[in-house]
Order: structure tokens, then C-alpha cells, then sequence
């Protein structure tokens, strides 16, 4: 398949690209600084130096999916929307490019059924990023209000760091533990999870989560 990442030199976009390549797949970071990329991703990493926010229709019919795996600072936030909504606006009423988003666990619910996002913002500190979680749900709520457009939304567990993979465990809406009791995502287990779908799909317009 086609796959062309959004973030690729981010912690989830260089696993998603890594494991593309790795299963064989033709693999396309899309990022604004090539050095950068060729330095996470190897001197062989085929690039497509665009922000994505001038991204066209053109540049992105031709793959399979499109994985948007786009991080920014708190301060700017609310851009995960706005991709989100530009994506889908170039791709209204058609099945391919498959749209698959990255977001946050703060749109999971808890076993109270309550927000993780509420039990982050009782986190010391988080006032100076929980901008993040929060525009990944309101990110969550648009796609979940788009009928029109192949896309797919994924969740890691209440704790994303970098690390080695392993077999994916996957859920839908809930946070999920891990076997140690914890609830905790690698980065690499993501890419494992993200490419394991692309290539079965099992989930339309909707979102899963995967944990360690």
C-alpha cells in the first residue's frame, strides 16, 4: 500500500513509518524540514516537504492512507481540529484515501464513565499543556459527526511513551490495562496496532485504542 504520514519525525509517526516500511509497504513522510526527517527516519526516507496546512487534494489522492499522526505545543492546540476538518474537507464523499488519526487518550472514558480528560486536568501542572487532550476530543467529536469520509481514529493507553513493541491489546472507548495493572502504550505497539488495521481494516468512521 501507499501510506503517506503526516508527523513522521513525531514519536508516533516515525514508529507508524518504521513499521510501514518494515511490512513492505511504500511509505511517505510528509514534513516541513527534510534534514530533520532523513535524520530520524535514515538518508533513504522518501519525504514530501509540505506543511500540512497547505496540503492539496493532489498531494494526497494517491496513496492508500493517509496516517495524520500531527503534534503541536499546547499554545496551539486547537490546530488538531483544524487539520482534522481540512483533511476531511478534501476528501468528502470519497473512500480513498483512508484518513486514519492519531489522538489522545483524554477522549477515553474511564470506569466511572467519566473523561480521562477530567482525571488529567487534576494532574499537578497540566493547566500548561491539558490544551492538548482537550482539542483531541473536540477532534474526536467532529470526526465522529463526518458520515461521508473513510476515516478512522486510534487511542493509546492513559500513559504514550517511546518503547519496544508487543502484541497490541485493543478496546474501543474505555482505557485499557496493560497485564501489569497500568495502563501504558508504546509507541512502537501504536505502529504495531495502526498497521495491523491498515492492512485488515476492522473499524469504519469510528475509534479504537490499543494498549501494551
Amino acid at each position: 500500500m501507499n501510506i503517506a504520514i503526516i508527523g513522521a519525525t513525531g514519536m508516533a509517526g516515525r514508529e507508524i513509518y518504521r513499521e510501514a516500511k518494515e511490512r513492505g509497504h511504500e511509505a511517505v513522510a510528509i514534513v516541513r524540514n527534510e534534514e530533520q526527517a532523513k535524520e530520524v527516519l535514515g538518508s533513504d526516507a522518501k519525504v514530501m516537504i509540505k506543511d500540512a496546512f497547505s496540503l492539496e487534494k493532489k498531494d494526497l489522492e494517491g496513496f492508500d492512507v493517509v496516517v495524520n499522526a500531527f503534534a503541536t505545543a499546547p499554545n496551539l492546540a486547537y490546530l488538531h481540529v483544524d487539520l482534522a476538518a481540512k483533511l476531511v474537507a478534501l476528501f468528502r464523499e470519497t473512500s480513498s484515501p483512508r484518513l486514519f488519526f492519531i489522538l489522545g487518550a483524554g477522549s477515553l472514558f474511564d470506569e466511572t464513565g467519566e473523561r480521562f480528560v477530567e482525571t488529567i486536568r487534576k494532574t499537578p501542572g497540566s493547566e500548561a499543556w491539558i490544551s492538548i487532550p482537550e482539542n483531541q476530543l473536540k477532534e474526536l467529536l467532529f470526526l465522529q459527526n463526518v458520515e461521508n469520509v473513510n476515516w478512522v481514529g486510534v487511542s493509546p493507553s492513559a500513559s504514550f511513551t517511546p518503547g519496544e513493541k508487543s502484541t497490541p491489546v485493543l478496546g474501543k472507548d474505555h482505557l485499557l490495562t496493560a497485564a501489569d495493572g497500568k495502563s501504558h502504550t508504546t509507541s512502537k505497539t501504536m505502529a504495531v496496532a495502526v498497521l495491523n488495521e491498515i492492512e485488515q481494516p476492522t473499524v469504519i468512521r469510528g475509534r479504537f485504542t490499543v494498549s501494551d
